[in-house]
């Protein structure tokens, strides 16, 4: 069973998750670390835990998931995995952070490409990847159906969806996704996204505003 750690991020606020297991095996999701102090939050998380970081995953590569990817991979030898349609978003991201007032230095080395019905493992446990774009071109969410929640990064949140105002967004599209690929899920399915609090399926299929 993978144990959940949320770290709350930069000026914008960003989750990011480390999922890891018994074996002291760590998934890092999504590292918004930007100031060195949230750097080292991280790196004393790992030591304190005993925790060996093994895998580097972003749902999408905006600029506030992906301040933490060179520091991860510089400091624990890991690949990034995203999906092949964020890479774009990825090399945007540092011409972003200079418009936001955020310079960083972005990743810099190779990239595993996941697709639509990819499984993840750690260990025992696994992660599909869903893919569920309209928020950014190739966002993917990560899900453990045997433990019932999903990493859903800027897709769905409690009481709202992701932005579709940046580039290559859609509202439409993004609709489309949650209804089809999210709201299928089992309605007690924890949601565990890229900003504010954890809901659940159930909840957002009843009291979201953007489906009532």
């Amino acid at each position: 069973m993978l144990n959940i750690k949320v770290f709350t991020f930069s000026p914008i606020q960003e989750n990011t998750y480390i999922l890891f297991n018994d074996k002291q095996q760590a998934i890092v999701i999504d590292p918004g670390c930007y100031f060195p102090a949230e750097q080292d939050t991280l790196k004393e998380f790992f030591i304190k835990a005993a925790l060996k970081p093994t895998l580097l995953l972003n749902t999408h590569c905006h600029l506030d998931h992906v301040f933490g990817n060179k520091f991860i991979k510089d400091t624990y030898g890991l690949t990034l995995q995203i999906h092949a349609d964020e890479e774009k978003m990825l090399k945007y991201a540092p011409e972003s952070g200079l418009k936001w007032g955020l310079p960083f230095d972005n990743y810099d080395g190779n990239i595993v490409y996941l697709a639509e019905g990819d499984i993840i493992t750690l260990g025992d446990d696994s992660l599909e990847v869903i893919l569920a774009p309209g928020h950014s071109p190739g966002h993917i969410c990560f899900y453990n159906k045997a433990a019932n929640y999903i990493i859903a990064g800027d897709v769905l949140f409690r009481g709202s969806i992701g932005r579709t105002d940046l580039p290559y967004g859609s509202h439409a599209q993004l609709l489309k996704n949650i209804e089809e690929k999210l709201f299928v899920l089992p309605n007690e399915t924890v949601v565990y996204p890229g900003h504010g609090e954890k809901t659940t399926i159930g909840y957002e299929k009843r009291n979201n505003p953007f489906f009532q």
